[in-house]
């Protein structure tokens, strides 16, 4: 019987997704607002899809090693019970055109916290991983309360015959307080997400833009045997001193213009970003 904490031993995702397990750069594309949400104003669903796959292509030409597509537009974010049947099936459609047309390894993250829609649009669309930002125990978001969905989302994995698409589980996520669980180390909530069969751990700053602590990195690192990724605040002069702790980034907002999430990719602030990368 397992102890808590301690997984059954697993091929390592990043080198599985993306063929190298350290040094990952994956580059998010923040979409535009989707129908259902606030700020969709009847946009043409082609035009959405085509600054999809032009970001796409943007980040491919820089080097990247994959990208996640993320319905960032749609501000402010559903709960994970409110999240619109339209969201699923625009972001399939939309990821469908993105992996086909720029032919890296696609993630997908249903925001906020949407495990399952993330699920579905992956196995839609034949993207290999899902971002969940809480996948196991609780916290306050901005949303409200949001607790893990790792039990449901994982039945709903293996009902729809999705058992290869990879779990990205955040630990001690941005944007919320996590006061529920606040009597448990960041140690314990990261071995809860290894116990709870996440595939990958990301490890973020307090908010969009603001890198990790190295402490609290540190833990985490020692904490488990997965993968661990950067989740938020990379940026070209953090490369060597967070990278020399964690195996990859997930970077968006320090590769745009002006280094703004909703702003275009900057080709040559993404292709500088990558050539760091590969030179350590």
């Amino acid at each position: 019987m397992m102890a808590h904490g301690v997984s059954r031993p697993k091929d390592n995702a990043l080198t599985a997704i993306f063929g190298r397990s350290r040094g990952v750069v994956i580059g998010v594309i923040h979409s535009k607002p989707l129908p259902g949400s606030p700020s969709f104003t009847g946009e043409s669903l082609d035009e959405i899809y085509a600054f999809a796959v032009e970001e796409g292509r943007q980040y491919a030409d820089a080097g990247v090693d994959g990208l996640i597509l993320e319905n960032h537009g749609d501000i402010p974010f559903a709960t994970p019970d409110e999240i619109g049947v339209e969201t699923a099936a625009t972001m399939a459609v939309m990821a469908d055109r993105l992996r086909k047309t720029v032919g890296l390894p696609l993630g997908i993250n249903v925001l906020a916290n949407g495990a399952i829609p993330a699920v579905a649009v992956a196995q839609a669309s034949g993207a290999g991983f899902v971002r969940v930002n809480q996948w196991a125990n609780a916290y306050v978001a901005n949303e409200g309360i949001i607790q893990g969905p790792a039990g449901r989302a994982a039945r709903y994995r293996s009902w729809v015959r999705a058992n290869q698409i990879k779990i990205f589980a955040d630990v001690h996520v941005k944007h919320g307080a996590h006061a529920i669980v606040a009597d448990r180390s960041i140690t314990e909530l990261t071995r809860d997400l290894e116990f709870f069969d996440a595939d990958v751990v990301i490890v973020t700053g307090q908010r969009t833009g603001d890198p990790p602590s190295i402490d609290e990195l540190r833990e985490v690192r020692e904490a488990t045997p997965l993968p661990l990724v950067i989740g938020s605040g990379m940026t070209e002069n953090d490369v060597e001193r967070l990278l020399g702790i964690a195996d990859g980034v997930i970077i968006g907002s320090a590769l745009k213009r002006d280094g703004v999430w909703w702003n275009a990719v900057d080709p040559q602030r993404a292709s500088r970003f990558v050539a760091r990368v590969r030179s350590l």
